[in-house]
């Protein structure tokens, strides 16, 4: 990052402040003549990061993620709840009907995956960042500043998916149809 030549009046107020301070303090004044004399005067090279090497992204195929989602649909109405307009509803219906989706969605969860916390430790427990730890599965906040290790408090303990038992589908199941829509006759 390059800063740009201060203004007039901002050298005039450095020089100044320089020429009072030249007076009072024999180091700074050395510091100054030595200045003056250096013919190979230039300004500080700016120092610039390397941009981090390019990560490619993979594009994820939707099919897992669109076959969770119709079976949370299916099991719990989660798409029928986050779509319902809940605003003028008590803090009582929507309660009992969260209830509802809660318990069907968590079926879901226990039968098609197994999932474990990220960090085994308790929440609010102390624990240290070894340099290394993998960023993917812990997010430090606050004040990050400097290189790990780093210790803090485990705010959430994080999730993992250990394992997935999706159901296989035909080759003509059309995964986009989270809910079909239903026609009384």
């Amino acid at each position: 990052m390059t800063t740009a030549a201060p203004s007039v009046f901002r050298r005039t107020l450095i020089a100044f402040g320089s020429f009072r301070r030249i007076f009072k303090d024999p180091d700074f004044a050395q510091a100054v003549a030595q200045l003056a004399t250096d013919d190979d005067i230039s300004p500080p090279a700016s120092v610039v990061a390397p941009a981090p090497a390019a990560i490619p992204l993979a594009t994820a195929a939707p099919d897992a993620a669109l076959l969770l989602l119709g079976l949370l649909q299916r099991e719990g109405r989660l798409v029928d709840f986050l779509h319902e307009n809940i605003q003028s509803y008590s803090d009582q219906e929507v309660g009992a009907a969260a209830r509802v989706v809660h318990h069907g969605c968590q079926r879901v969860l226990n039968e098609y995956l197994t999932i474990t916390p990220v960090r085994d430790e308790l929440e609010g427990s102390r624990v240290t960042l070894q340099r290394g730890f993998d960023a993917s599965a812990i997010r430090p906040t606050g004040q990050v500043v400097g290189e790990p290790p780093f210790t803090g408090t485990l705010l959430h303990r994080g999730w993992r998916v250990a394992e997935t038992r999706l159901p296989q589908l035909t080759s003509t199941h059309d995964l986009r149809i989270l809910a079909a829509a239903e026609v009384e006759l």
